[in-house]
């Protein structure tokens, strides 16, 4: 079962092998992105908190990479952290986010990205609900809620 020692053995260790790449030159994603979001996913940048009405979306459905459309986590895993970023306490499945050691800002953190085309996501933290204790702190800006068929 994923959980925090999992994470970090990951993150150290190697990620799994991603289902598929994508992969763009930086002028390609500036093109199909919007300045936040470009700014955010592949500038490993962070959006304002309580910045996005997906914090309180609570909805059935599925949520996907704004880059590369991989369905990354699923709204039954998503709770109220309080933090003003959507979290969740799972990923949908273990090979489409990495995990990064990340020592920025005189920190030591787990940075995640979505494993198919590296867009920067969040980060995740060991104090989630259980049953994996994770807190999986996402930007809205990038995700996006799938259509439901």
């Amino acid at each position: 079962m994923l959980n925090w020692e999992s994470v970090i053995d990951t993150a150290k260790n190697g990620n799994p092998v991603a289902p598929r790449r994508v992969e763009k030159a930086e002028h390609e994603w500036q093109t199909l992105l919007t300045d936040e979001q470009f700014y955010v996913t592949r500038q490993h940048g962070t959006e304002r908190p309580f910045s996005s009405q997906m914090c309180a979306l609570f909805e059935p459905g599925i949520y996907a990479c704004v880059c590369c459309k991989t369905s990354l986590f699923n709204a039954e895993e998503k709770f109220d952290s309080g933090t003003g970023w959507p979290s969740f306490s799972a990923p949908l499945h273990d090979n489409v986010v990495a995990y990064n050691m990340d020592i920025s800002h005189g920190m030591t953190r787990v940075e995640v990205t979505c494993n198919i085309c590296d867009a920067h996501l969040g980060h995740v933290f060991p104090d989630g609900p259980l049953p994996t204790r994770l807190r999986f702190c996402i930007n809205a800006i990038a995700l996006e809620k799938e259509q439901s068929a």
